[in-house]
């Protein structure tokens, strides 16, 4: 399927506001938070693209933020979220202070995925706000319920895993050869992001490979060419 990806450079200005001054006192400076807005739609639903932009633009002008950055990303199913990476570095760079999605199926592709972007982003110091759900990790009830979404990440993986192994089992049984040889594209594709600062779990979700084979080409020495 066809994917159109695009951003909108939205200008940030200094990040900070003046207050007025106030009974003699001279003014004080307060932070502008900056939002990271980050819009997705099927192939089937582009319609709806306007809509979500404009419901989170006004939810963050409710909330006093300023737009510093407007991701617009259409793709099919659960495929690879390339516009939001750009989002993801804009917050390593300290370019925004908070993500705002409509939608946590627009954002994560999975309960793993989704827990494991938003650890990266507090991490990072960046909040993250799911305008339909209602979710604001900036406060108590938004980080209970990220702890609810790890229990239920955790749930997702024994239970994926139950799947694998099962199928390994049976495909050992019919003779199978298992497993698969990853190029030396990808081993240097890991190494360079490693390179650069992402972590192994990170590396792993950019090249949709498994950590443990990016533990293993990271604790292998590169081949001599």
């Amino acid at each position: 399927m066809p994917r159109e990806h695009r951003e909108v450079p939205v200008n940030q200005g200094s990040g900070v506001r003046k207050s007025r001054k106030v009974f003699g006192q001279g003014q004080k400076t307060t932070k502008t938070i900056r939002a990271g807005v980050y819009a997705r739609v099927t192939t089937q639903d582009q319609q709806t693209l306007p809509m979500q932009i404009r419901a989170m633009r006004e939810y963050a002008a409710r909330r006093g933020w300023t737009i510093a950055m407007q991701v617009k990303e259409v793709g099919s199913g659960a495929s690879q979220r390339q516009m939001r990476e750009k989002l993801i570095d804009a917050a390593r760079r300290c370019e925004i202070d908070i993500v705002l999605v409509w939608r946590l199926d627009r954002w994560g592709r999975s309960v793993t995925d989704l827990l494991a972007t938003m650890q990266d982003l507090e991490h990072l110091g960046v909040g993250f706000v799911s305008l339909t759900e209602a979710l604001d990790l900036t406060t108590p009830a938004g980080r209970a319920m990220a702890a609810l979404l790890a229990v239920l990440a955790a749930f997702e993986r024994e239970i994926l895993g139950e799947c694998v192994r099962a199928g390994l089992a049976h495909a050992r049984q019919n003779g199978k050869r298992l497993g698969r040889q990853l190029t030396a594209l990808q081993a240097n594709q890991v190494r360079k992001l490693r390179r650069s600062g992402l972590s192994k779990s990170e590396i792993a979700r950019r090249l949709s490979i498994g950590r443990t084979s990016v533990r293993r080409i990271l604790a292998a020495p590169p081949k001599q060419k």
